[in-house]
This record gives C-alpha cells, sequence and structure tokens, in this order.
C-alpha cells in the first residue's frame, strides 16, 4: 500500500529543478517555517507542552531518576527520623529501668 501523495512533494519536487534557486528564498522559506511554529507553540496550552517535553527520552529519563533520588531521600529522612526516636525509646528505658537503683538506699553505706 502506497501512502497518499502530499499536495507540497510536487512543488518541492518542482522548486528542487530550478535551475539555481536563490538564497533570499531559502532563507525566507526558514524565516516562514519558524515563524509558524513559534506561533504554533504559543498558541498551544500548557499541558501539550508538558507532553511535549517529556516526548524527549532524555528529558523522561532525567524526570524518573529525579523521582527516584527523591524518594530515596524521602525514605532514608523517615527511616533516619524512626531510628531517631527508637534510640530516644531506649535511652528513656535505660533510665527507667536503673531509675530505681539510683534512688534506693546507698548500698556502700550498709553495716
Amino acid at each position: 500500500m502506497t501512502p497518499p501523495l502530499d499536495p507540497l512533494d510536487p512543488l518541492l519536487s518542482s522548486w528542487s529543478n530550478t535551475p539555481d534557486p536563490s538564497q533570499q528564498l531559502s532563507a525566507e522559506v526558514w524565516r516562514k517555517i519558524a515563524l509558524a511554529e513559534s506561533e504554533q507553540s504559543e498558541s498551544i496550552g500548557w499541558w501539550p507542552q508538558i507532553e511535549n517535553w517529556f516526548s524527549r527520552p532524555s528529558f523522561a529519563v532525567m524526570f524518573i531518576a529525579l523521582c527516584a533520588l527523591s524518594g530515596l531521600f524521602f525514605a532514608e529522612l523517615r527511616v533516619s527520623n524512626l531510628q531517631r526516636e527508637r534510640s530516644a525509646q531506649l535511652a528513656r528505658s535505660y533510665l527507667l529501668l536503673i531509675d530505681p537503683l539510683l534512688k534506693g538506699p546507698d548500698i556502700h553505706n550498709s553495716p
């Protein structure tokens, strides 16, 4: 099955067959293309622009890596806080365990 014919194909073919296309023509064509692309990017909303960014593999990989690293960072913060709370709880338990011995009668002065 052949793809449908693009209406620009014959025009581009006839332009390439000209003996010597001027540089101004080429510059004008590229200027119009750039103008059309800038107008198109200004007219679209923010969601298609985000999709455009994520369609780039390098940005998508960087975003995934950033998400993974930030997840690991927040998990490490949480584990660190839990360990600190556990250490404080163990210290309180130890102090409560030895507190009766410290407040009891003095063993060294007994007869």
